[in-house]
């Protein structure tokens, strides 16, 4: 499948484009919907602007959306940058009276593994973010499983980050489809971002593109906006 990231920790002077409030939020989501997203995940944020996983910020961000594209699964990051306390993250997970359909969390953080629980006893599908090797093993050790494995190339030169996907792909056990491997989604951010996204298209995986990823289009070009990105990985065969 592929996944529209809309907006991340992108600030406006970065891109104008960047969606940030829930009404934005939604217009882009269904932009990008009409063009063959299977899904959006995206960071809601408070009224200052700035990423938050409190209750009111996911609630308002999920409900827009949802009223703008009914059936669209969307997803939020439980990133550590948001919110640093562990026990904060969990009780924000705790308290949200919407649900995202999915919520990724990044294995290495500390706190990782109670915000996975925290999710899974909600009935959120969990992404396992990987970011290195030593992260695919603390992820093992989770106590709950995870819906969907994000394998994410942080590194930007494109060389690195093809060999960094290939040697955790290889540590998943990926190109031999074991029993009880969840479904892996393969992407990279800057840089190296369309080379991995057509990485994913000849492996066959999942993958995503938006303005949280990259600001530019395959030929080096500023996008105009995050549908301009997804019309362009879809001519690159991700669907």
């Amino acid at each position: 499948m592929l996944k529209a990231c809309l907006n991340g920790g992108r600030r406006r002077d970065e891109h104008l484009a960047v969606p940030v409030t829930p009404a934005e939020l939604a217009a882009d989501a269904a932009r990008c919907a009409a063009l063959g997203v299977a899904a959006v995940h995206v960071h809601p944020r408070d009224e200052t602007g700035a990423e938050s996983v409190r209750p009111e910020a996911v609630a308002e961000a999920l409900t827009a959306i949802r009223a703008a594209r009914p059936g669209l699964p969307v997803g939020v990051s439980t990133g550590a940058w948001i919110e640093p306390d562990p026990a904060a993250r969990v009780a924000a997970v705790r308290a949200w009276p919407v649900l995202p359909d999915f919520a990724s969390v990044n294995a290495h953080e500390e706190g990782a593994e109670a915000v996975a629980a925290a999710l899974h006893e909600r009935g959120v599908m969990v992404e396992a973010g990987l970011w290195t090797p030593d992260a695919i093993e603390a992820y093992r050790r989770w106590p709950v499983p995870a819906g969907r494995i994000l394998v994410e190339c942080m590194a930007e030169d494109p060389a690195v980050a093809l060999a960094d996907a290939a040697r955790m792909l290889a540590l998943l056990g990926v190109a031999g489809a074991p029993p009880g491997v969840p479904p892996v989604l393969l992407h990279a951010e800057g840089p190296a971002t369309w080379v991995v996204l057509a990485e994913a298209v000849r492996r066959d995986l999942s993958t995503r593109i938006g303005l949280e990823d990259t600001l530019h289009l395959p030929d080096g070009t500023l996008t105009p906006d995050n549908a301009a990105l997804v019309a362009a990985a879809r001519a690159a065969g991700a669907h």
